[in-house]
């Protein structure tokens, strides 16, 4: 760490010496670092603290205002004989007088320390801490070089000195309190930990625990650059923003480690995404930098951790931290994909002291190829600006507690039952591992474990007319093209190198053992929210491997990440099942008006479309539906297990009983059964009315509700009357309410429903019109259940 004055940007130490943050304004004193410069300030506050009560009045009398008659206004007692500058340890001064007159008013040093006469050794032993925190700041302020920073340490050292006059405690003056931004960085890390590795088995999860425990302690030790640093680094970044963060971090995390005066946070607990990103970068590259100069000094056991480890992890980290759309960030962020708050419980948490950066609990050793390692499809998905963080938890609040701040759903599961099946689940010896070849394997379960062991990788990769070609991408490219025209034999190849070949579209390529063996070719249009799928292809003797599912799951990250979420393509007969598969459907959710003339149209393929969830993690999909079903297969077991019981045979029948409640059934209500609701009545008329009138007007304002406005007119559907015995529309409903007709929610329902019956046996299957019955029929009973007419 370098021994100029003022707060200078540098890593914390990663050898043997563990972290050494610098002393503010410790400019070239010996023994400047944060080890030194505290704990000298600690040496001399035990010293001072117990020393006599005399010569504790004596250090405060300097800092008291004068007390005498007359209104003096001396702000604080001055000696007749002042120490040596600096002060001798050696020597030390005789009796203290409280006679002694003061240099600046004559008065004595008593006057000045009248108001001190009954106050507890405890309050004075504090009022000296502030003291000796004024003392050091004051040195600070004429050492600092750089103006925002000498401004800080003046304004700390005129509250500080406030506060021994006026006998408070120190108490900063902001317009805002801590924390300054939520999520705090250390749950953001922690959501990432969840988000990325939750699926790893429990030795390799602890070991992204640890160095995720090795990040935060570098943050909250680590030492901005001044703001007039940063702008002559990075000048078009918001000046005024970091300005404001270094002025914070000073205020409640800087300067509290040796001034324990004043109330110290952790770095990570009350700042955000906003400082981590001004940050990250450079703290990233000296890092690594300095792992690597520092490599002999590392234990044995710490080595591959720290070189091999830690540079993928801060690489995956770096990209949810300047992603545009990582969840780790939102507030409701979901550690399972399922669609369902989970409650989220603190991984890791910084530690409260200083340690070196190859901190551990216990030694851990792992495979590297399994610490988590990220695809090159995705590295390359760039993404700049965040979601705005919004409220969540205050740090102190321990996360373990917040499922019991939300209100309780009838049903719900226990946590702490939960976490006893997980622990069972992901114990090795309670449960073996599903073979690869078992029929309740995932379809991409064998692809992902090769991409964890690096035999296969996955490239976003496409021509450039820009930039120099590369050699590699260039065979891939071409590899790409024969896979492409081996597959699809019916497409032209001049075609495909065409599409292959140009820089308007993209290709994510399936490597094995350096060769292309797959890949998606696909065209973005931004602005016009979707992707069209151009080929998707993997080569004959790879199949039925999961390459394919994996593949289109790597491509629905991506396509996450630079937020496109629908896809559109021409399938032909032979891959409208793969593509089912995938997620796709015949039901388009683009309007047709964002698509038509951008699409290539193919004859005798049909169009189909996937809408993605940006909550989804597709390439852990599978890896956690599996881990739901084990949980919801052990908590079935469980629930067996308690109500298991024999009961003897219903002898009722013999007695000539036709029929019995079901509900009477001995130990049927003990399994969970419960009757079949059938929804609730509205017995009042004027109250049923109400609801099917909103009901209706929400389903004729829905976008969908167009071809059923009106009775068919027969001129615009020839023959429709005599395939339609029973028709119904929207207006006819509307004047049947009217007239009160609807006396029950069954008739009311039974008309709607027959609407989109008819529509469905009139018109094909590919028709608007029979997609539109199908969404509005979906919203139909949205509205019906949230009206409570029928069960959820």
């Amino acid at each position: 760490m370098a021994d100029s004055a003022g707060i200078q940007q540098g890593s914390p130490a990663i050898g043997a010496a563990g972290l050494v943050p610098a002393a503010p304004g410790a400019g070239g004193t010996e023994g400047s670092g944060a080890a030194g410069g505290s704990a000298r300030i600690a040496v001399k506050k035990a010293q001072l603290r117990s020393s006599p009560r005399p010569k504790k009045l004596e250090k405060l009398g300097v800092y008291s205002s004068c007390k005498a008659e007359g209104a003096c206004k001396c702000n604080g007692w001055k000696s007749q004989n002042p120490p040596p500058t600096p002060p001798r340890t050696d020597q030390q001064s005789s009796t203290v007088n409280l006679q002694e007159p003061c240099r600046s008013c004559s008065h004595t040093l008593g006057d000045h320390v009248t108001h001190l006469e009954n106050v507890s050794e405890e309050e004075m032993n504090r009022l000296l801490g502030i003291v000796l925190d004024v003392e050091y700041l004051y040195t600070c302020v004429h050492k600092e070089e750089d103006a925002d920073t000498k401004q800080v340490y003046f304004s700390l050292f005129k509250l500080l000195r406030k506060s021994i006059l006026q006998m408070g405690k120190p108490m900063l003056e902001a317009q805002e309190s801590p924390p300054f931004e939520k999520p705090s960085i250390e749950q953001g890390v922690n959501n990432f930990v969840q988000y990325k590795f939750s699926h790893l088995p429990s030795k390799e999860r602890q070991t992204i625990m640890e160095l995720a425990k090795m990040f935060l302690n570098q943050i909250n030790y680590w030492q901005l650059e001044t703001p007039s640093q940063r702008r002559q680094r990075v000048p078009t970044d918001d000046a005024a923003g970091y300005k404001a963060n270094y002025t914070r971090w000073l205020c409640y995390c800087n300067v509290p480690q040796f001034c324990d005066s004043l109330p110290r946070y952790e770095t990570t607990q009350i700042f955000g995404r906003t400082l981590l990103r001004s940050v990250f970068t450079v703290m990233r590259k000296q890092l690594l930098e300095q792992a690597r100069q520092e490599k002999d000094k590392l234990p044995p056991e710490k080595r591959t951790l720290i070189l091999t480890h830690f540079p993928k992890f801060l690489s995956m980290l770096e990209e949810e931290v300047y992603s545009h759309s990582s969840p780790i960030w939102s507030q409701d962020f979901l550690a399972g994909a399922s669609g369902g708050q989970i409650p989220i419980h603190t991984v890791i948490s910084a530690p409260p002291v200083a340690r070196p950066l190859y901190y551990s609990t216990s030694p851990v050793s792992v495979d590297p190829s399994t610490c988590g390692s990220v695809s090159p499809a995705r590295k390359t998905a760039s993404v700049l600006e965040p979601n705005p963080a919004g409220e969540k938890r205050k740090p102190s609040e321990p996360l373990p507690h917040e499922e019991n701040k939300r209100p309780r759903v009838v049903g719900d599961i226990p946590m702490d039952l939960i976490n006893e099946v997980m622990a069972t689940i992901t114990d090795p010896a309670a449960i073996p591992e599903t073979s690869l070849l078992s029929a309740h394997s995932a379809r991409d379960e064998a692809a992902r474990l090769e991409e964890r062991r690096g035999v296969i990788e996955f490239h976003v990769i496409g021509n450039s007319l820009n930039q120099k070609p590369n050699k590699r991408i260039l065979m891939w490219l071409v590899g790409l093209q024969n896979v492409f025209s081996h597959q699809l034999p019916r497409m032209p190849k001049e075609y495909i190198t065409r599409l292959v070949f140009d820089p308007k579209h993209k290709t994510l390529s399936l490597i094995k053992d350096g060769r292309v063996i797959g890949g998606i070719c696909f065209r973005m249009f931004p602005s016009q929210g979707f992707t069209e799928i151009v080929f998707c292809a993997v080569t004959s003797n790879e199949q039925v491997k999961g390459y394919g599912t994996h593949l289109m799951n790597h491509l629905k990250e991506y396509h996450i990440k630079h937020e496109i979420l629908n896809f559109l393509t021409y399938a032909d007969e032979y891959a409208i099942g793969y593509f089912k598969k995938q997620g796709f459907s015949k039901d388009i959710k683009v309007p047709k008006a964002k698509y038509v003339g951008y699409i290539k149209d193919y004859e005798g393929a049909t169009l189909m479309g996937c809408e993605l969830n940006p909550s989804i993690p597709y390439t852990e999909f599978s890896v956690i539906i599996k881990k739901q079903k084990e949980i919801i297969k052990k908590l079935i077991e469980r629930k067996q297990a308690q109500i298991r019981k024999v009961y003897p045979g219903l002898s009722c029948f013999k007695e000539g009983v036709r029929q019995i409640p079901i509900e009477s059934i001995p130990g049927i209500r003990e399994t969970g059964w419960k009757p079949v609701g059938k929804g609730k009545e509205l017995k009042d008329p004027d109250q049923l009315y109400g609801t099917l009138k909103t009901i209706l007007q929400h389903v004729k304002s829905h976008q969908n509700a167009w071809p059923f406005m009106e009775p068919v007119k027969k001129t615009e559907a020839p023959g429709y009357y005599q395939v339609i015995r029973f028709p119904m529309d929207l207006k006819t409903m509307s004047e049947r309410l009217k007239s009160r007709y609807y006396t029950t929610r069954k008739l009311f329902m039974a008309d709607m429903q027959r609407i989109f019956t008819n529509c469905r046996e009139y018109n094909p299957p590919e028709s608007e019109y029979y997609k539109c019955a199908n969404l509005l029929e979906k919203f139909f009973y949205t509205k019906i259940k949230e009206a409570g007419l029928i069960e959820k």
